[in-house]
């Protein structure tokens, strides 16, 4: 193992790639030498980057006029970002360099990495007129104007400002406020260029990573590049819940040539040992995924909201003196992170069913308890959880006679899933559901996505910015009204 560890070297192209098709010239491999000048020398993948994403037009102009990268930490996205900014600053003229990060102390520490390497190379460091680094501007000017800039993207920071490049660093913590700010300084400049540089997706507030991201895909998809746009993302496809054991379609944590898919520095800045010991040490938190493999979780955008299920059908459902009748079914769900779970419970009302969540709490410890609560109260036909899922690591516990339910735990299988939220679904659009418009599962709905699962679908874990835990418990506790299970003996109706 350790032979093999010490052998380990990362891929230097990109897993998701797409780029412009036209263009005549790059200017890369002119930062890319003016880099190594001033002691900065980049790796293939950094070098492919800038010679992709510096491309220009039969026009002069640049063939991307975004460009982002999407790559995990510690990689070496800061040559990248100090290459580009170089160019900028001694080779293309451009008069105003704006780079941004979320917090200041990362622009701050940009800043100091970028004027060690201007110092430190005399014909660099000669043209250099004047270097501002107080609590009001940090800043780099040459004796000709051209200047860089480094500010906090906080307060409206950049507004006013016409830049001919900016940089944003911290990529994934970038919404619409900051880019109503930074866009338009744009607008007048002849040649202008976005460059967009950070890590996987943490949900909300990568708004605008999750757009350029779905953009890439779907030129991918369609097979036709996006026409300004040159997206580069080092990441997994990780494997599914319906996945085999046996699968080498997707990728696995603990995968080898999954870190190097991922990690295109692996074996040069990042220690392989260091990833093993990375990986033991974060466990299955999920955030292991996130940082070292690139698996992120990334908004849908408003207008992608309630994409499965319309938001007035499913509001047209809501009925507040709606209630569950014996028998019920109940099921449990808990996030991929494990950080909430779901119990929900279904149950015939008025010609059709009824679906509530019982209770969506943060962590998982409650559940048991919380669920032996319910099933003396209600001794419901049966509990359903996905054994393949996330919850399944509970069903030991709750099938103990001693310490849990007592009873065999209903576990659907593939097929079964589809077929839930296919009847799920139908229950919908038919208005033959009702619910109490409880904000978690209306939440789950606004956000959801489908995922193929055979010829059918099911609810999307990945990809998604909203807790779904409701909705697949929801969805789940509904098909437990109808699977084959031993009919329990009947308690008074207690609800």
């Amino acid at each position: 193992m350790p032979d093999v560890l010490e052998e380990l070297r990362g891929v230097q192209t990109p897993r998701l790639f797409t780029a412009p098709p036209t263009f005549t010239s790059s200017a890369g491999q002119e930062a890319v030498e003016l880099a190594a000048m001033a002691g900065l020398h980049l790796f293939p993948w950094q070098q492919e980057v800038l010679d992709i994403g510096m491309r220009e037009r039969p026009d002069g102009k640049w063939s991307a006029f975004e460009c982002c990268v999407n790559v995990p930490r510690q990689n070496g996205k800061g040559g990248i970002i100090e290459a580009r900014q170089l160019a900028g600053l001694y080779l293309l003229g451009e008069y105003l360099i704006i780079h941004s990060a979320h917090e200041f102390k990362t622009s701050r520490v940009a800043f100091q990495r970028i004027l060690s390497l201007i110092e430190g190379c005399y014909d660099l460091r000669k043209r250099v007129k004047k270097v501002l680094n107080n609590t009001t501007e940090t800043s780099i000017t040459l004796n000709t104007g051209q200047s860089l800039q480094f500010l906090a993207r906080s307060g409206g920071s950049g507004r006013g400002f016409t830049g001919d490049c900016n940089i944003l660093d911290e990529d994934m913590i970038l919404g619409d406020n900051a880019m109503g700010a930074l866009m338009p300084t744009m607008s007048a400049i002849e040649n202008p260029q976005l460059w967009y540089l950070g890590s996987a997706g943490i949900g909300g507030p990568s708004v605008q990573l999750a757009r350029l991201r779905r953009r890439a895909l779907a030129a991918l998809e369609a097979g036709e590049p996006d026409p300004s746009l040159a997206y580069f993302e080092w990441s997994v496809d990780p494997h599914r819940d319906e996945c085999a054991q046996d699968c080498t379609e997707h990728d696995g944590s603990d995968d080898l040539a999954a870190w190097a898919k991922s990690n295109p520095s692996l074996g040069y800045l990042i220690n392989p040992e260091f990833v093993r010991n990375e990986r033991a040490s974060l466990g299955t938190s999920g955030v292991f995924e996130r940082e070292r493999l690139g698996v992120g979780d990334y908004p849908s955008d408003e207008a992608d909201t309630w994409q499965v299920i319309g938001e007035d059908a499913w509001r047209s459902l809501a009925a507040a003196e709606s209630a569950p009748s014996d028998p019920v079914s109940f099921s449990i769900d808990v996030t991929p992170e494990r950080s909430h779970a779901a119990i929900a419970v279904a149950g015939a009302w008025r010609g059709g069913t009824h679906v509530e969540i019982v209770e969506h709490r943060p962590g998982t410890g409650w559940v048991v308890e919380r669920a032996k609560e319910l099933h003396k109260k209600w001794n419901p036909r049966c509990w359903v959880v996905d054994g393949g899922g996330p919850a399944g690591s509970l069903i030991a516990d709750l099938e103990d006679e001693e310490t849990g339910l007592g009873v065999t735990v209903v576990q659907p299988k593939a097929r079964d899933i589809a077929s839930a939220c296919g009847q799920f679904y139908d229950a919908v659009t038919e208005q033959n559901l009702s619910h109490l418009d409880q904000a978690p599962l209306a939440t789950a709905l606004a956000g959801a996505q489908k995922r193929p699962l055979g010829d059918a679908w099911a609810w999307a874990r990945r990809g998604v910015s909203v807790d779904i835990s409701p909705l697949v418990a929801g969805t789940l506790a509904k098909w437990g009204l109808g699977a084959e299970v031993e009919e329990p003996e009947r308690a008074p109706n207690l609800w």
